[in-house]
Parts: C-alpha cells; structure tokens; sequence
C-alpha cells in the first residue's frame, strides 16, 4: 500500500511509528509510509493514544475522524481518516513536498 489512499471515507494512511522520540512528529517518510516520531512509550496504548491526536491535528479533522484500522501493537499502522477525500490526499501530498 502506498503511504496514503482514497476510499470512500475519506483517506487511509500508513505510519511507521517511532515511540519514546523526544517530540512528537508527523512528517513524510517513504513511498509506502509516512514517519510518526511519539514521545509516549509504547505500553499500555499510550503511544495509539498519542497517535490520534497528532494525525487529526496535521489533516486538519477532529479527533474523531480519526481510526486505526490495524497494527494495534505494531510498528506499522494504517489509518482512516473520515472527510473530504480530494482534499484528504491534498493534505497528504503537501506533507510530502508532492501535487497530488
């Protein structure tokens, strides 16, 4: 799967999640995923909790909007993000540096 997805919901993503970084961060990584850096260690849910939240606030949609889908206990998630989807992956490509 490519790092990010329309379906007709909105977007899904795909996220290599670094816990106990020293900040959080949400940023491009590679073709098939994008780089999440979590300051909260990954016990307990404490690093998917965290996780919500910073993906909401870099797509611009509530927290709500905002699923994991699988890799509950992974590394690698995918993410659904509910809205708009062309204005989704417009989002996604400018935190690529890309056009969509």
């Amino acid at each position: 799967m490519p790092a990010w997805r329309s379906v007709a919901e909105g977007l899904e993503i795909a996220v290599r999640v670094t816990p106990r970084a020293s900040r959080d961060a949400f940023i491009a990584g590679t073709d098939e995923h994008f780089a999440v850096r979590l300051a909260a260690p990954p016990v307990e849910g404490a690093a998917n909790a965290a996780l919500i939240p910073l993906v909401a606030r870099a797509f611009g949609v509530p927290k709500r909007a905002v699923t994991l889908i699988s890799g509950d206990t992974a590394r690698h998630k995918r993410l659904a993000i509910a809205g708009d989807a062309d204005a989704l992956a417009k989002i996604a490509a400018s935190l690529y540096g890309a056009e969509p």
